[in-house]
């Protein structure tokens, strides 16, 4: 008599991993993280080929939330991954990190893309994974996917790299340089949380397109000079909705900046969906970047979201997550 072995339930909750970080581990800056372990999700079925995930500076582990769920929030990447969805937590094993700095952070952190992807290796390691099948990454996210690739060539098939380049543009870190001064501004006045408003106000007109403001704020001035503008009253309700803590988005931000990957070192096949309203990574810098790469598939993002179209093009980016996976 034989027996067949039940294949277990692919987890669509997603199991928390937590790996302790090693007490000489040490950034690029020579600083030691305070906190003393790194967390991440893990999705779908065990014998699953393993796909890291990760988004912009705001996301987090949680990338798909059932609606039993006890989470208190959506996953950031819904539509895109989930069950039967572009990034399939049926069929892969999803690895969502969470990224260092945690919240909230007590002082600011000098760290890189690499320092990032060196993290993402210790949970990977601790789940004794031999070789990553894909990093698919947005943003912050898609630039840890590069680093990763760079540091460990021969463990990384592939990598979807959704609105990053190899390396920060100066227009960008002028604008994200301008916020940190905001924040900075906020902590040294004691006024934290206004400095974090004026900081994501900033960043929202770098997220979005002119195009798309240009359709949904054209409205009659204000009366009185100093009152809100339509768009002026957009932001600041977005800005003071948004909650952070400043030492760790000065961080954060910082570490955008300090991005750039040599594609001469870079040996996966990388697909690069690049947005031409994107105003933070422009077209012609991810388009020089795919001509770089020995490996490189370039598709055509188009969108009246700029950057933010990771977030707001599900449709787009699911065909973009499901090319990448084929």
């Amino acid at each position: 008599m034989s027996f067949i072995k039940p294949i277990a339930a692919p987890d669509l909750t997603g199991t928390d991993i937590r790996v302790d970080i090693p007490d000489d581990f040490r950034l690029h800056s020579g600083q030691k993280l305070e906190q003393t372990d790194v967390v991440a999700r893990l999705y779908g079925p065990a014998d699953g080929r393993m796909v890291v995930a990760a988004g912009g500076i705001s996301a987090g582990r949680i990338l798909f939330a059932k609606e039993d769920s006890t989470d208190a929030a959506p996953g950031w990447w819904e539509g895109v991954a989930g069950p039967a969805e572009a990034l399939d937590l049926n069929q892969f094993r999803v690895l969502s990190i969470e990224f260092a700095p945690r919240l909230p952070a007590s002082q600011v952190y000098t760290i890189t893309t690499h320092d990032q992807a060196r993290l993402v290796k210790l949970i990977l390691d601790h789940l004794k994974v031999e070789r990553v099948f894909a990093f698919i990454g947005a943003s912050y996210g898609a630039m840890i996917g590069l680093a990763f690739a760079e540091l460990y060539g021969d463990y990384i098939e592939r990598v979807c790299c959704i609105s990053a380049a190899h390396r920060a543009h100066p227009m960008a870190t002028a604008m994200r340089g301008l916020q940190r001064r905001l924040l900075q501004f906020g902590l040294d006045n004691g006024r934290e949380q206004e400095g974090i408003s004026l900081a994501r106000q900033l960043a929202m007109t770098t997220y979005r397109s002119e195009a798309e403001f240009g359709e949904r704020f054209d409205g009659p001035a204000p009366d009185l000079a100093g009152d809100n503008y339509t768009v002026c009253g957009y932001l600041r309700a977005r800005g003071d909705a948004y909650v952070s803590n400043a030492n760790r988005w000065i961080s954060m931000s910082d570490s955008l900046d300090r991005h750039r990957v040599d594609p001469a070192k870079i040996s996966a096949r990388v697909f690069l969906a690049a947005v031409p309203t994107d105003r933070l990574v422009p077209y012609s810098d991810m388009k020089a970047f795919a001509e770089a790469l020995s490996d490189s598939v370039f598709i055509d993002f188009p969108s009246l979201y700029g950057h933010d179209a990771f977030l707001k093009e599900i449709r787009l980016v699911s065909d973009i997550v499901r090319t990448s996976l084929v």
